[in-house]
């Protein structure tokens, strides 16, 4: 008798993302699977509802659009802040991350998009926001 993953069941998994090009961004294969409840929200909405019914050494590849994903890109988390609001200990790259507290004092994660002698373009989107991605899955272990 088989066993079906379902809702709050904890299973490890190995998995491969890349995007539609081929590209890979992440992947656990190599090293420890993740270890994660289905359900509770701790992958991706897409992930998490392509483990329901899976079982243990299945392999499935799926396609995650991102709307279940990272979600869409919002035009809205690109500003451009003044260069002098930013300390001078902090070393302006593009690609960069910082934690920023937003209007409620809570740290989010923004990236320097562009930089000029007057501005800095931050983006709080996800780096995988707006994008569409193909996960290789295989189960591990359900517990």
């Amino acid at each position: 008798m088989s066993t079906h993953i379902k809702l709050g069941d904890k299973v490890k998994i190995h998995y491969k993302g890349t995007f539609e090009d081929g590209e890979e961004f992440d992947s656990s294969f190599g090293s420890d699977p993740l270890t994660l409840t289905v359900g509770n929200g701790e992958v991706i909405k897409g992930l998490d509802e392509a483990l329901i019914g899976m079982e243990k050494s299945q392999k499935k590849k799926i396609h995650i659009p991102s709307d279940k994903a990272y979600g869409s890109f919002q035009k809205e988390l690109v500003v451009s802040i003044k260069r002098e609001t930013i300390p001078a200990d902090i070393t302006l790259k593009i690609g960069k991350q910082l934690q920023i507290p937003n209007q409620e004092g809570i740290p989010i994660t923004v990236t320097i998009k562009e930089i000029t002698d007057d501005a800095v373009l931050l983006d709080a989107n996800h780096p995988l926001a707006g994008k569409n991605l193909i996960f290789e899955i295989e189960i591990i272990d359900i517990e």
